[in-house]
């Protein structure tokens, strides 16, 4: 077997970027190979290219490839398209592997997520991890060409020039999402920067958590200044308040990460997404979740999602399709969610469901029970789990989606609720003010509970417990439920089983390491400059 360090070229609204990982000559790899002949200057000629590439930086979150979902390969090779798309692989290990989440399918290493038995040489795995480094990949290309003497000597100057210098804080931001969520699901990953050569013959160097977590932390600090101010940018790209989200984020899992607590940290870049005055909940829970919530305000970044142009099976139009039955009948009706069928996939353990101790009260607790047994007897059995209705192609108004089959919903990364949560739970750490997070806490229960005096706690019912219920109860199925698990020592432990929890049916713990994904085998065998996470 040969292996490369080369130059990738991948078309996408006129990209030219490059991979970080090994190509090799095995067909199954699931690096993008070159296979278009276009080059940088062409490419990074005017200022139209650079907003064209920044374009294809963000839909980097979105689609899956520049040839359409039905194509036969799309960024990444080796895994079908809809499965690599960055929002379903990172919903898939932040669900799938707990108490949230099951999926009927039997599709190699689906149902790993869920028993925790997965291994470095996963599809699913080494899926997840090259779509979130190749995203990092586009971010560094871009950076690599917008610097200012780049700029300079392609003549942009004026308004240009401000709206690149803007873009290239915004992709810094995006590099750092990505990053993070490398950081948070693979702990020791690669690590490159604008500043490392694309495509050379040195493969990248491994990083180690603590340092990636600087690393992210400096980067949302040093682009603070060049972002827009909180609610001024065009929807959908970053501003300043999805930089102090992430840096919360980061924050409030410190501890995990680097051993050290910074709750105050988190505490006071909630507190300054709040204060900004820009963001307010969403009247009704459901709202968030339907194809108009572009027009939420409480939504601070999301992944942008059109039936029409941005389609992929990944997605929400894969958390829509596949939380609906493959067989319509009197419980199931697929244009109740604005779509042409069902995929009869995804569904939760009775934990989520008993989290709810008043289903008719709270708005957010709303499941397809009928024909569904509450049990979990077979994973691969849709009608075992009852089903969380959240995701649907239709409007606040009922309007269907554009299309039947690709869903018009937005993905809600972050939201102003799991703000709220965040600066309560760092709060209770010792972080921030306890009678100001029982406040902002009520306000979250209170739209549940459409404002009916039930839905209020009292102080002494504000405790670390009831946060990570609530986180649960207001952000299931938003890929939050394992690194909130992790963060309360509660995701391998014994203390908290949830069924097939370790492959077992009524759960079991498992190994400290699986708070880690592994680095994939493939990578390991081309980059020696790798070692693998303790456990694989």
């Amino acid at each position: 077997m040969k292996t490369s360090y080369i130059f990738r070229r991948t078309l996408g609204l006129g990209l030219v970027a490059g991979s970080m990982l090994a190509v090799t000559s095995c067909n199954d790899d699931l690096d993008r190979v070159p296979t278009y002949d276009l080059n940088t200057e062409s490419v990074y000629k005017d200022a139209e290219g650079y907003q064209r590439v920044a374009a294809k930086v963000y839909s980097g979150f979105a689609v899956t490839g520049g040839q359409g979902p039905d194509a036969t390969t799309g960024d990444i090779l080796g895994i079908d398209q809809g499965t690599s798309d960055y929002v379903r692989s990172l919903w898939s290990a932040q669900e799938l592997t707990t108490d949230e989440a099951v999926i009927q399918w039997g599709d190699p290493g689906v149902q790993d997520w869920h028993n925790m038995n997965w291994t470095s040489s996963g599809v699913l795995i080494r899926g997840l991890y090259s779509r979130i480094l190749y995203e990092v990949t586009l971010c560094n290309g871009f950076l690599a060409q917008a610097t200012d003497a780049n700029l300079s000597s392609r003549g942009i100057t004026g308004a240009d020039l401000t709206n690149i210098q803007r873009l290239r804080a915004e992709v810094r931001f995006l590099r750092a999402l990505a990053y993070y969520h490398a950081l948070d699901l693979f702990g020791n990953p690669p690590f490159a920067t604008e500043n490392d050569e694309i495509g050379g013959t040195t493969p990248p160097r491994q990083t180690t958590r603590a340092e990636l977590f600087t690393y992210i932390e400096s980067e949302l600090k040093a682009i603070d200044a060049d972002l827009a101010a909180p609610g001024q940018n065009l929807y959908g790209r970053a501003d300043k308040a999805a930089a102090w989200t992430l840096l919360a984020k980061l924050y409030l899992n410190a501890k995990v990460y680097t051993g050290t607590e910074r709750n105050a940290d988190c505490a006071t870049y909630a507190k300054r997404v709040i204060d900004s005055g820009v963001y307010s909940l969403t009247p009704q829970y459901k709202n968030l979740f339907r194809t108009d919530n572009n027009t939420s305000k409480e939504i601070i970044f999301p992944i942008v999602y059109d039936g029409k142009r941005t389609q992929t099976y990944g997605g929400t139009t894969f958390l829509t399709h596949a939380a609906v039955s493959g067989t319509a009948n009197s419980f199931w009706n697929p244009a109740r969610y604005g779509i042409d069928g069902g995929w009869g996939g995804i569904r939760t353990t009775p934990r989520l469901y008993q989290q709810f101790p008043d289903t008719a009260a709270d708005a957010r607790a709303k499941f397809v029970t009928g024909g569904q047994a509450l049990e979990v007897t077979s994973q691969t059995t849709f009608t075992d789990g009852y089903v969380p209705i959240k995701f649907k192609n239709i409007s606040s108004t009922g309007a269907p989606g554009s299309d039947l089959v690709f869903v018009d919903t937005d993905f809600p990364m972050f939201r102003l609720a799991d703000v709220y949560l965040m600066y309560a739970e760092a709060a209770l750490r010792g972080g921030g003010d306890q009678a100001l997070a029982l406040t902002y806490v009520n306000r979250v229960r209170a739209r549940a509970f459409n404002n009916a005096p039930a839905g209020n706690i009292t102080s002494g019912q504000l405790t670390l417990d009831f946060i990570l219920n609530e986180r649960s109860r207001e952000l299931y199925w938003e890929a939050t439920r394992r690194t909130d698990l992790i963060r309360y020592e509660r995701f391998t432990t014994g203390d908290y089983l949830w069924a097939w929890k370790g492959g077992v049916a009524g759960g079991r713990a498992v190994s400290d390491d699986r708070r880690l994904f592994p680095l994939p085998s493939a990578d390991l065998s081309v980059n020696p400059n790798l070692t693998q996470n303790p456990g694989y």
